[in-house]
């Protein structure tokens, strides 16, 4: 199955080359792994993560595309969708088929059909509206529900800063 993962490598790169998408840049940590990318988010405007890099890594299933990559957000982030520990919670990253909890449709989990792009995407626009509803961080989830403009914006404004200051280490 690695040539999948090699052959949407090759497709991803030469399309993004072509029309890139603005918001991140992503490509493998290690030539000799296809397995493991990193991915770098900018924060989007008009957004509280505005200005901010955030670098996270996308590690993906040996059997990919019938399973979806995990994503894994390196920097700091404080989100209600971002666990604790970096780990990103998004449908589009779920495994394939019925939600034992029914809360996603099959639909909106993973398909083999989506790519890289479509990833980042989703995650660009999980950063913009948080579901507090399906936290991964219930602690940021809270804050964002009951005042997400007191200590909320106070952390994400922190993690903003220490993303700028070490998004060139």
């Amino acid at each position: 199955m690695w040539y999948f993962v090699l052959f949407f490598y090759f497709i991803f790169i030469s399309k993004l080359n072509k029309n890139p998408v603005e918001g991140f840049s992503a490509g493998l940590i290690d030539d000799d792994d296809i397995y493991k990318w990193e991915v770098v988010i900018i924060g989007p405007q008009d957004t509280l993560f505005e200005g901010g890099f955030f670098k996270a890594y996308l590690t993906f299933p040996y059997d990919y595309p019938l399973r979806p990559p995990k994503m894994k957000f390196i920097t700091e982030i404080w989100h209600p969708n971002v666990a604790k520990n970096g780990d990103v919670c998004i449908s589009i990253l779920h495994e394939p088929g019925e939600d034992k909890f029914g809360y996603e449709k099959p639909e909106e989990r993973w398909l083999p059909i989506h790519t890289v792009e479509t990833i980042m995407i989703s995650v660009i626009s999980m950063l913009a509206d948080p579901n507090s509803d399906s936290p991964a961080n219930v602690d940021a989830a809270k804050e964002w529900r009951e005042d997400p403009n007191g200590e909320f914006k106070r952390k994400v404004a922190r993690c903003v800063r220490k993303s700028q200051e070490m998004a060139f280490d």
